[in-house]
């Protein structure tokens, strides 16, 4: 599950080079292993399976009966004589309207019986999905659009959803109308079953060519919506940005485009689609017209009666509607299988590496923390962090400076275990946090970061969220600490005050603040900020750090800073150059070295023209 102390943004930044996001990957499989796992979905609710199968073989079966009434009835009919029995007639149209209705009814509890299957397997589906998204790597996150996985959990779900619910059923219900007809066929006039010798294998033959051709087509199809949605994601969520340096042209013109893609993508898959049933309907057309011509000839040598006859046309329009349907079927369920994969690429997704067998939980944190000698690359041959070694001692603030690039954030990613070090060791209390459960070592970190996220729900619960059960003095307490109480008390509802849309009716300051008292009231040993104070006045800015260090008195601080003025109190300062740290100690101590970090620091004091 996401881990709590992950308080202040969403998920947390890749940082340095990690490598551009790319659409989902997906891997092709053959249709075989997609409707037999696919079909693993059905057979978790099997109860309604069965249900569903007795329902669509019985209405079949009684509606396939109908044409064998009717031949009776024009059987009963002698034309050369002139005479009709009434009673043969009767019965039979009696009948015929009898299993009609039965199949209508069985066929209304069918619709039914799926409904409840399609919500079932929808909710199972997205459970899985999201139950996997919760146990990925932070690094997933970094590499793919946040739209195309919302593009997969929304419409994928919803497209393979439909196929399994109708598609594959009605295929069954298909393959026995072909198998009845068949026989009734078979039994009625055996002479006749010939000309579907060669139109069938033809209609097969030319159904598999074209479904090789088209599931690429699908796959494509979806793969440009999940582009286009991450793309509206993206634009949607940097739209004050857009608004503010008169984009909106340039944002258009790249939508158009985008959108022109998925729209040909979805012609061009629709078209070649559809081209499955007219053509397959062509064939049938075909066979219905040999039917009656070579079943005329019969009837005029006296070896099939006219009922007969009429029976196996009914048949016959049966027997080869079903495969025409079979071939739409096939066509949707290429759209089916594009979407499984992609859907299957989230569930199957790698989670997160889990802890070894032996690892311990970290209890009694003091929050001694050491890195010795790490070694880090996002990229295989690209290193951001070489030989790095520093040592934090418990109750210390520690500050991270450097320009862009010098690997600031990925010593936080290391200390959380969001990556893994490619050599050395990252030590708490003396271990090595690799033989450590990572639930437990982040629970010993909070973390405030630049990027705020508030989710919908009442102030007290945002606040809350890092320390369930938490009491209203202690979420008062820890806003009074962050200096956010007297802004909470002048709202109507106060701390019931609902947020939704990210906070968006308060300011980035002010949902800053509600995330650094998220932070304070959570009871960890060690804590994260970056930038923390980056959307606050300068003022604010110095009562919450003085806040801050009153309480988290006796805890372990890493604080990453661009603004070198902020950390001049820091216990320790870690100077970063090319992923190694060049310079360490207190402020004093490295303004006099005159080095690196003096002249970060005079290069910040003469842009602001001090």
């Amino acid at each position: 599950m996401a881990n709590p102390s992950m308080i202040g943004g969403g998920r947390y930044s890749r940082g340095e080079n990690t490598g551009d996001t790319r659409r989902l990957a997906v891997s092709h499989v053959s249709a075989g292993a997609m409707l037999k796992r696919l079909w693993s979905y059905l057979g978790r609710n099997r109860l309604l399976l069965v249900l569903a199968i007795l329902l669509s073989v019985s209405s079949s079966l009684l509606g396939l009966y109908g044409p064998k009434l009717s031949g009776q009835a024009i059987n009963a009919i002698d034309v050369p004589a002139g005479q009709v029995d009434f009673s043969t007639v009767f019965r039979c149209a009696g009948l015929m309207v009898t299993f009609y209705i039965l199949s209508g009814i069985l066929t209304y509890c069918l619709n039914i019986v799926m409904i409840r299957m399609s919500r079932r397997i929808s909710q199972q589906m997205r459970h899985d999905i999201f139950e996997n998204l919760t146990a990925l790597p932070v690094s997933f996150f970094d590499r793919f659009q946040t739209g195309d996985i919302i593009s997969v959990i929304t419409y994928d779900v919803d497209t393979v959803n439909q196929s399994l619910s109708t598609d594959l059923l009605q295929l069954m219900q298909s393959i026995v109308t072909v198998t009845v007809s068949f026989f009734m066929m078979l039994s009625i006039a055996p002479k006749l079953i010939i000309i579907f010798l060669f139109t069938i294998p033809i209609m097969f033959l030319f159904t598999r060519w074209l479904t090789g051709v088209v599931r690429p087509m699908f796959r494509r199809r979806s793969a440009k919506l999940g582009a286009l949605n991450g793309f509206v994601e993206e634009m949607l969520s940097g739209h004050r940005t857009i608004r503010a340096y008169g984009r909106e042209d340039a944002v258009l013109k790249r939508f158009d485009e985008k959108n022109g893609e998925a729209v040909d993508a979805y012609t061009i898959a629709e078209s070649y689609g559809t081209i499955t049933g007219p053509s397959v309907n062509f064939f049938s057309n075909i066979s219905l017209t040999l039917v009656c011509v070579f079943g005329s000839i019969l009837f005029l040598r006296g070896q099939v009666r006219l009922g007969d006859l009429s029976s196996f046309v009914q048949y016959s329009r049966k027997f080869s509607g079903p495969i025409n349907e079979m071939a739409n079927i096939i066509a949707e369920l290429q759209s089916a299988f594009s979407a499984a994969e992609r859907v299957f690429a989230l569930i199957d997704a790698e989670p997160e590496a889990p802890d070894s067998k032996d690892a311990k939980e970290l209890e009694s944190v003091h929050g001694d923390v050491e890195m010795k000698n790490v070694s880090f690359s996002y990229i295989p041959g690209s290193p951001i962090i070489t030989d790095l070694s520093f040592h934090a001692q418990p109750g210390s603030l520690t500050a991270i400076v450097g320009p862009t690039g010098a690997g600031k954030t990925t010593i936080i990613n290391l200390l959380m275990r969001f990556y893994d070090v490619d050599s050395g060791q990252v030590l708490v209390d003396g271990q090595d946090i690799r033989d450590l459960t990572r639930a437990s070592l982040r629970r010993a970190y909070s973390m405030v970061l630049q990027d705020t996220w508030l989710f919908q729900g009442s102030i007290f619960d945002n606040i809350a969220y890092g320390k369930p059960g938490a009491t209203m003095e202690e979420v008062v307490a820890a806003a009074k600490a962050a200096r956010i109480h007297s802004l909470i008390s002048r709202l109507p509802q106060g701390y019931d005050t609902i947020l939704s849309d990210n906070g968006s009716a308060i300011s980035k300051g002010q949902k800053q603040l509600l995330t650094i008292a998220r932070a304070m009231l959570l009871d960890a040993q060690m804590l994260i900020l970056d930038e923390a104070t980056s959307n606050v006045d300068t003022r604010t800015e110095e009562q919450i750090q003085a806040a801050m260090r009153t309480l988290m008195a006796g805890k372990t601080c890493f604080v990453i800073a661009h603004r070198l003025s902020t950390i001049r109190s820091a216990d320790h300062i870690l100077v970063l150059r090319g992923g190694q740290v060049v310079e360490q100690g207190t402020h004093e101590t490295l303004m006099a070295k005159r080095g690196f970090y003096y002249e970060l620091y005079q290069a910040q004091f003469v842009a602001q023209g001090c």
